[in-house]
Order: C-alpha cells, then structure tokens, then sequence
C-alpha cells in the first residue's frame, strides 16, 4: 500500500501561509510611490507570474475573480533543504476557505500520516495521504482531499521547507514562545528552551519541523507551525522599507508553484483583505492504528479518521464555503464500516484493514 518512493523518502513536514504572503508582497507594493512603485510592481508581477503552474484536470478558475468564496490546497513539500531535490511527500496539507463576504478565514490541517484512497492512480491504492503528491503532483493531491472531506478545491499553492528558511532570515529572523523545553536530536542537538526564544532560518524551520521530541507528535508540531506563520508575518509587516524586497522576491519565485494568477493575487488583496482579519484554524483528528502493507511485508503506523470527524469537517468547512451539508461518503467511509472491530475511543494499539474496494 505504500509507494516505493514515500518509503524512501519518509515524510518530514513544513507549514506555510500563502494568503497573507501574497498581501504582504502586494501590500508593500500598493504602498509605495512614483516611479520605484512601478518598478517593483513588474518585478513583483515578473516573480509571481514565475510561480503560476495550471492544473492538468481542471480548467482556470474564475471563482477569484468572481468575488466569491474560494477553497485552496495549501502543501508543504519535505524538499528545498537539508541537502533534499527529491519531489517529496506533502507533509503539510492545510485546506484554507476565504470567504470575503463573511469576513473569515478557515484553515483546517489534514495530518500526513491520515489514511485516504489516492484519487486518479491506475489501480486502487489506499496509504498515507501525504504520498499523493508524491505519486501524482498537485493534482492528485487537490483530487484525494477534495474526495475526503467532499470539499470542492479550485486552487492550490506549493511551497517547499526551504524557503521557510529563507522567508526567516530575509525578515531578520522571528520571536516565538517555545511551549517546552526540548534538545532536537534531529537537528545538530540545538536546545530550545521554554519562553521566548528568537529564532534564525535555520532554526525556526527545525523547530516547526520537530515532532519526536514533542509528547502530542505530529499533532503538536502543527500547533508550532501555526506559531512561527504567524511570527513571520508580524515581522514582515514590520519591515522597515522594502530593503528586503528583491530577497522576499527571490524566495517566492524559486519555491512556490500555484494556480493562483497574478490577477487571482491582486483580486485577493483588494476584494479578500477583510477575510484575513478572523482566521479560524482547526485538524483533522485521527486515531492511532496499524496497518498491514502487502508491499513491505510490515504494520505501519497510520491516523484513521472516523466518519463522524470526516463529516464534522466536511460540514465546516463546506459552511465556511456558503454550501449546504453533504453526507460524506467515500472509500474511507466504506473501509471504517467494515473494520466493525475498530474502537474510536480507546488508547490501546489497534491494527485496521484496508479491503478490496468492492467488497
């Protein structure tokens, strides 16, 4: 059930905030004047225009240019640092809903290690919905958590860990609160102590990739991560002038690839600007299980979501989206029916069977 390539390549994980990016970029250009203005307005449309990466199932969306809510597939891909070219795994998938009209922003995390039936593949193959990047692009990963929590995603943005690196030390580096005090084992045993700390590049993008040392593992990473999006943000808005600009540029147009058009991005800060005032964030909860793979001969350790959660989340964020409930009815559905012996509500290991589709 595992590929060999998210097999080699085991997931890592990195979380980036698009949205608020593409303001500040544009922001910083709407509030400049004369003749520097117009020069950095080509140079930001030049860089962003770069980025644009059409997707292979889906016609240009107008959604944006409509003015009307929209969903994207925010991914963070385990490449662009610590020595990695490989594509790499998703190992962040955040589903954003902005919604102009109700003024908010909804964000919901979708764990890497979450079981999901990959959505376009030749044959049935259900594993770890971080691999569907990996097997089928961008495309394929929009399609299999589009299909999970029966949400229509129109947009998308990837961004490798790299340029969070990069993005931190263009802004000086960043202040955040460490919730504990931990020695990363996994990077060079740097020691983060609990309380304010300021962090450069490279360790801010350790400390929101770290997840062994943390009691409530992947889990409470994403709770880091959300932590060091919104330090990059203060700090960037602070910027004093646009010395860092061009960097800013730079590390944009070298790690993001979206379906977002330059028009889509300045859409966004005139019409979406108010959305990003209220950003409410959340996760797919899933429960611990093993699950056997014929290919590796092993039990590998998954986050099986139940079908109340599915449909809890559905629920939000097709609400945040101004659309009617659906009930969620997928292959994950199926396979949590007929895994009768499987408890929701317990600490215990537990194994979990995949089926044959038709059964």
């Amino acid at each position: 059930m595992q590929t060999r390539s998210s097999r080699r390549h085991p997931p890592k994980q990195s979380r980036f905030p698009w949205i608020r990016w593409v303001l500040v970029i544009i922001g910083i250009l709407a509030f400049s004047g004369g003749a520097y203005a117009l020069r950095l307005y080509s140079q930001t449309k030049y860089a962003l225009d770069s980025t644009y990466s059409g997707l292979k199932n889906q016609a240009v969306a107008t959604t944006i240019s409509d003015k009307k809510p929209f969903a994207a597939l925010l991914l963070g891909v385990d490449t662009g640092a610590l020595g990695r070219s490989y594509k790499g795994n998703s190992d962040t998938m955040i589903v954003a809903v902005v919604n102009p009209q109700k003024k908010t922003t909804t964000m919901v995390s979708i764990p890497r290690d979450t079981v999901a039936q990959l959505i376009g593949t030749e044959s049935f193959n259900m594993q770890k919905i971080n691999a569907a990047y990996n097997v089928g692009g961008s495309d394929m990963a929009i399609d299999t958590v589009s299909k999970l929590v029966d949400v229509p995603i129109k947009y998308y943005m990837t961004i490798n860990m790299g340029a969070l690196e990069n993005v931190v030390d263009a802004v000086g580096g960043i202040d955040v609160n460490v919730p504990f005090s931990y020695t990363d084992s996994h990077s060079h045993n740097w020691h983060f102590t609990k309380g304010p700390m300021h962090l450069n590049g490279a360790k801010a993008l350790a400390y929101a990739r770290m997840r062994h040392e943390d009691p409530q593992g992947d889990y409470g990473r994403q709770q880091r991560q959300q932590q060091v999006i919104k330090a990059i943000l203060k700090k960037a808005i602070s910027l004093n002038g646009l010395t860092k600009f061009n960097q800013l540029l730079k590390t944009v147009s070298n790690n993001i690839q979206t379906n977002l058009t330059f028009n889509d991005m300045t859409t966004i800060f005139t019409n979406y600007r108010a959305a990003t005032g209220t950003i409410k964030t959340d996760t797919l909860q899933g429960q611990s299980a093993k699950i056997y793979s014929n290919l590796y001969g092993d039990y590998l350790d998954y986050q099986v979501p139940s079908n109340d959660e599915l449909q809890r989340v559905s629920d939000k964020l097709r609400a945040a989206l101004g659309l009617d409930s659906t009930t969620v009815a997928n292959q994950s559905t199926k396979e949590n029916d007929a895994n009768t012996s499987f408890s929701w509500h317990t600490t215990a290991d537990q194994t979990y069977t995949i089926y044959n589709p038709d059964y």
